[in-house]
């Protein structure tokens, strides 16, 4: 009996203990600034009625991603000089998960979530489809860190290519 109470009190403790430096771990992130909520997908599904590549001379159409809610990563994201740095949520990593820079992002076009996505990101999120070095990459945000995110891509510095549909 004794046994059991030990053994459900050390289940208990590391738990807690856990949980706090999971909490801690997220405030030490927040406490720079300048961070957003940001969901991101790097494997988009491809719908059913997408065209088969082509073995022509011109490039395949890109596929349209399928609505269904899977492949999201809930994530913080922070601004951090000319990069972004994307951290996991649900992590006890203190490193980034993924450095996006400025130059190297590609915005092709935004939209709203659909079918199971809108259960799968936050309420009132936008998702950006973009390009991170050639690779698809989608990053769902609110409105008023989409208008944050798109106004940082836009101050790049002189020279510097930025496209931002």
């Amino acid at each position: 009996m004794v046994l059991a109470l030990v053994v459900c009190a050390v289940v208990v403790g590391v738990g807690v203990a856990g949980l706090v430096v999971f909490a801690l771990r997220r405030r030490l992130i927040q406490r720079v600034g300048g961070t957003f909520d940001c969901s991101l997908r790097l494997r988009m599904p491809v719908r059913a009625d997408t065209p088969p590549p082509t073995d022509d001379d011109e490039p395949a159409p890109a596929p349209a991603p399928a609505a269904d809610g899977k492949g999201w990563v809930f994530g913080i994201a922070r601004y951090s000089g000319d990069s972004i740095e994307w951290f996991r949520v649900f992590s006890y990593a203190p490193r980034p998960r993924r450095v996006l820079p400025r130059s190297e992002i590609e915005v092709l076009g935004r939209r709203y979530p659909a079918g199971q996505e809108e259960l799968a990101l936050l309420s009132g999120s936008v998702v950006l489809r973009c390009l991170h070095r050639g690779a698809p990459l989608e990053l769902a945000m609110s409105e008023d860190a989409l208008t944050g995110f798109l106004a940082w891509l836009e101050a790049a510095p002189p020279g510097q290519r930025v496209n931002v549909a």
